[in-house]
C-alpha cells in the first residue's frame, strides 16, 4: 500500500491509496466509498483482494477522512461533486495508468449511486454494490421512515445551516459532512426521485451503463430494503444487468453485517463472494 495524491481538474488534491500486489493479475478494482465513511475501513479488503493478484484503488472524496480541509465549514463540496469530480478524477488515473487492465468498481452505498454521473463509467468490466438503494423515505420501513423524516427533515437541515457543515459524527452517521453533501443527501431520503434527482442536477450517464452487476445486502442492514435496492435498478440502472445476493447474520462470525460491516476483517470470509464473482464469475 502506498500514498498517492490525485489532483481533480478544478485542482483540489484528493488522498488515495495504491495496493499493488506482488504478482499482478492484469485485474484493477476501485472502491467507491459510502457517504462520510473513510477509505482506510475498505483497506483490510483492498489488501486481501491485493494478495489474490488485483490491483486496488481507495480514496476520499473531498471533505472527507484524508481529503478533508482545515476548516469544514463552508466548504464547498456535494455529492454531485463527488461524482463529476473526484470520481471522474480517480477514473482518469486509471485510464492514464492501467490501459490494459480489466477494469470493476465497487460502490459502497453513495458510491453507487454516483456511477451515473460520470461517462468513464462505461470503461469499467463489472461493477459490485454493496449496501446501496433509492433511499427515499417512501422505500423504509417504518421505524425507520419516522427517523428519516425526523433526521432529514428537521435535525440535519438545522445543524447543518448553524454550522456550516453537518456534524454526521454527533448522530453517529460517520465523518462530518460538507453542507453541500449533507443537503444533497436529504435530496435522496426526502425526494421521491432520490438518486435520479441528483442526476438531473448534474449530469446523467445512468442508462448508457450496461454492465454485469452484483448487488449486495445485508439482512440486518436497517437502512436497506429490497423495494428501495430494486428502485435503484429498475428505475436509475435500468440497463444494468444485476444479479443479487443478500447475505444472512447467520453467515457473519459476528452474526453482524449492517451497513458498514461487511468491510470489517472479522466478516474477511463473506469477501470470497466479490472474490468468486470476479475472477469466476459465479455467485457464492
Amino acid at each position: 500500500m502506498k500514498r498517492i495524491d490525485i489532483l481533480t481538474e478544478d485542482h483540489y488534491s484528493l488522498a488515495a491509496h495504491l495496493f499493488t500486489p506482488q504478482i499482478p493479475n492484469q485485474k484493477i478494482l476501485l472502491i467507491n466509498s459510502a457517504t462520510g465513511v473513510k477509505q482506510q475501513i475498505y483497506f483490510s479488503l483492498a489488501q486481501f483482494f491485493a494478495d489474490k493478484g488485483f490491483t486496488v484503488i481507495t480514496y476520499d472524496y473531498r471533505g472527507i477522512g484524508l481529503s478533508k480541509p482545515d476548516k469544514m465549514k463552508s466548504f464547498q463540496a456535494s455529492m454531485r461533486v463527488w461524482g463529476t469530480t473526484d470520481y471522474k478524477a480517480l477514473t482518469d488515473y486509471i485510464k492514464n495508468n492501467f490501459e490494459d487492465y480489466k477494469k470493476y468498481c465497487l460502490g459502497h452505498s453513495v458510491g453507487a449511486l454516483i456511477l451515473g454521473m460520470n461517462k468513464d463509467s462505461e470503461m469499467f468490466d463489472e461493477f459490485i454494490f454493496v449496501g446501496t438503494q433509492n433511499a427515499y423515505v417512501g422505500n423504509l420501513r417504518f421505524r425507520t421512515k419516522i427517523e428519516a423524516y425526523l433526521g432529514f427533515g428537521i435535525v440535519q437541515p438545522l445543524f447543518t445551516l448553524l454550522l456550516g457543515y453537518f456534524p454526521a459524527s454527533w448522530f453517529g452517521l460517520g465523518e462530518s459532512l460538507p453542507s453541500g453533501s449533507a443537503f444533497d443527501w436529504r435530496i435522496l431520503i426526502l425526494n421521491k426521485k432520490s438518486t435520479n434527482k441528483l442526476l438531473e442536477q448534474s449530469v446523467d450517464f445512468s442508462k448508457s451503463l450496461k454492465q454485469k452487476v452484483l448487488v449486495i445486502r445485508a439482512e440486518d442492514d436497517a437502512w436497506l430494503t429490497e423495494k428501495g435496492v430494486k428502485s435503484l435498478l429498475e428505475n436509475t440502472y435500468p440497463n444494468l444487468r444485476p444479479a443479487y445476493r443478500l447475505i444472512y447474520t447467520s453467515e457473519s462470525e459476528k452474526g453482524e453485517i449492517g451497513h458498514i460491516n461487511f468491510f470489517r476483517s472479522y466478516n474477511k470470509n463473506l469477501w470470497k463472494i466479490i472474490l468468486e464473482r470476479l475472477e469466476k464469475g459465479r455467485i457464492t
